[in-house]
């Protein structure tokens, strides 16, 4: 397979190469963490000219970063709890992603807010949209309309007519945020970073009173190797206290987990134009537009049980239902689900008992001399939470460290995207596809489509739709395997595509196919694709069984029961001596 100039392909030879040099390299900065902030720290530190190694345990974006409410935005509801600062600067990071940083995966997206009461609400609510577009809200996006009951039932017909009283239609976007991670991931190795998943930090080096490094484990074989770092940080979110942990170092902050829940309901149940911003006791329920789906959610719980795999319950998901059904001509049913999906948020805790009122400002602490922290934050300031903490990690590092040009560095895909959106039709007729095809493809690959279809000209059959999942061709899950640093098939239906939730089956049916397509690249045998399709269905039979249980207890316990995929990872990391 050709590289193109100006991506990096993370396959299987990569992975094998970054375990060498991980091995025999000394680093300028260790990263933990395949998050968001974790690869947008390697990638911030990579652009300032040091060298870098990023290690994650499980995936790209395998635990918050690949379960949020799917958007890139400023936290409209924040105005609220008088958090101007994070909204200003979040509508900022908005924007740069929209235009310059990744246009190819950050999408505005028009939304109308419901007015329920009379008098006081829309002065109120009209106050707030206008400070936030003044914060930088409307740049590339339309300001607010104000819409009567008529106006806002013709953009929503499905909303109650006595549920609103009239209604402002505002922006804001939409993100997969699963494929924005990993292609910060591969902007990251294109800059230079050594990045590697399923490597999983399970002890830390130590140089008299410094951290000087950490021991990692190839979590697909067991293997044990050393990784030299000037200084390591800490980008683990919900994990971020046991790695803390591991390091034998008192931290300067906690972070606790609240649980978010969301659902995915096929798009013709709720008839509407804009996605719906809806106003809860708590907080505020988002119904977001996702291709033939509508995303709902989200909750907002404290959790204490199994950080990997947080379970969404009956009771979650009645809670979900009971709020949109209170606005809908139409309720819908449990039988009208199509996916259900669970996150933790990393809070800084001890600010409030309420999860919904915990701080989003994020955190960096020097813990100790080698060892940085970073916690707390949103999706949409992941860049500046990476600013940040190479910033405070200079200070370990002997040479000079240039500041931070992020800002400037759109992502890979994102250089050519927009001429390639004009070239549609000339690419569909290229590669034989429909241009609403390529359209797809574009948003979710930008200017490294040709990459992915290309292996489609080498192999026709590739660019037939897989048969169960059709929206996806069967070249995105080689392409998965090949250049995305897929290892598994959870990594495929779950990350890369999102057939995990937006299909009734889950990925099930088409699991056969996908583990056939990706096996050469991986070098599967019969019997490690049975095994994948087995440890698949195993986790969404618990997944799907987890979601009738009424409480979190009983669903963590089906959910942690299903079987890993990643055979070696270890759970919880024993705390060893470290060599002195």
């Amino acid at each position: 397979m050709s590289k193109q100039q100006g991506a990096q392909f993370l396959g299987p030879q990569q992975r094998e190469d970054a375990w060498q040099q991980l091995q025999t390299e000394q680093f300028d900065v260790v990263v933990v963490g395949g998050g968001v902030v974790g690869v947008g720290a390697a990638l911030d530190a990579a652009t300032r000219g040091l060298k870098v190694a990023l290690v994650e345990a499980r995936d790209y974006a395998s635990g918050t970063s690949s379960r949020s409410s799917k958007m890139f935005h400023g936290g409209l509801r924040y105005l609220e709890q008088l958090e101007f600062g994070l909204v200003r600067e979040a509508l900022r990071e908005r924007e740069l992603s929209l235009t310059t940083l990744a246009p190819h995966l950050v999408k505005p997206l028009k939304f109308l807010f419901p007015l329920a009461h009379r008098v006081w609400e829309r002065p109120y609510m009209a106050a707030g949209i206008f400070l936030y577009d003044r914060m930088g809200g409307a740049k590339s996006v339309p300001s607010q309309k104000h819409l009567t009951r008529a106006g806002a039932l013709r953009m929503s017909p499905s909303l109650k007519r006595s549920s609103l009283t009239g209604g402002i239609q505002y922006y804001d976007t939409v993100v997969d945020d699963a494929r924005h991670t990993m292609t910060v991931a591969r902007t990251a190795a294109h800059y230079g970073a050594v990045v590697r998943t399923s490597t999983q930090v399970v002890g830390f080096l130590r140089e008299a009173d410094r951290v000087s490094g950490v021991r990692v484990r190839d979590c697909e074989d067991g293997r044990t190797a050393e990784v030299k770092g000037h200084v390591v940080i800490n980008a683990t979110g919900v994990w971020t206290d046991e790695i803390q942990a591991l390091s034998r170092q008192r931290g300067r902050f906690r972070v606790r987990a609240s649980k978010g829940v969301h659902i995915v309901v096929p798009r013709d149940r709720i008839v509407s134009e804009a996605a719906i911003i809806l106003r809860t006791e708590k907080s505020v329920l988002f119904v977001i537009p996702w291709g033939s789906h509508w995303i709902i959610g989200t909750t907002d719980t404290d959790w204490n049980l199994d950080l990997a795999h947080p379970a969404a319950t009956k009771a979650d998901i009645d809670y979900i239902l009971g709020h949109v059904n209170s606005v809908l001509v139409t309720p819908l049913t449990h039988a009208d689900i199509d996916g259900v999906y669970a996150g933790l948020r990393p809070l800084l805790a001890g600010e409030s008992d309420e999860t919904s009122k915990l701080s989003r400002e994020h955190a960096v602490a020097r813990v100790a001399p080698g060892l940085v922290a970073i916690a707390g934050g949103k999706y949409t300031t992941y860049r500046v939470m990476a600013e940040d903490a190479v910033d405070v990690v200079a200070e370990d590092i002997p040479a000079r460290v240039a500041s931070s040009i992020t800002e400037k560095v759109p992502l890979v895909g994102a250089d050519g995207y927009f001429a390639l959106i004009n070239q549609t039709v000339q690419l569909g007729e290229q590669y034989g596809l429909h241009p609403y095809r390529v359209k797809h493809l574009l948003d979710r690959y930008g200017s490294l489509i040709t990459e992915v279809l290309e292996l489609g000209r080498q192999t026709p059959e590739l660019l037939q739709p897989i048969t169960d999942a059709p929206d996806y061709l069967q070249v995105e899950a080689v392409y998965a395997a090949a250049a995305e640093g897929a290892l598994h098939l959870d990594d495929i239906l779950a990350r890369r595509t999102r057939i995990a939730i937006e299909y009734p089956h889950r990925g099930v049916n088409c699991a056969q196919q996908v583990a056939g397509l990706v096996a050469p690249i991986l070098g599967w045998d019969a019997a490690t694709v049975e095994r994948e399709v087995d440890t698949y269905r195993a986790r969404v039979e618990a997944e799907i069984e987890s979601q009738t249980q009424p409480d979190d207890e009983s669903a963590d316990a089906l959910r942690a029961a299903a079987p890993e995929s990643r055979a070696e990872i270890l759970e919880p990391v024993v705390v060893v001596p470290d060599r002195v």
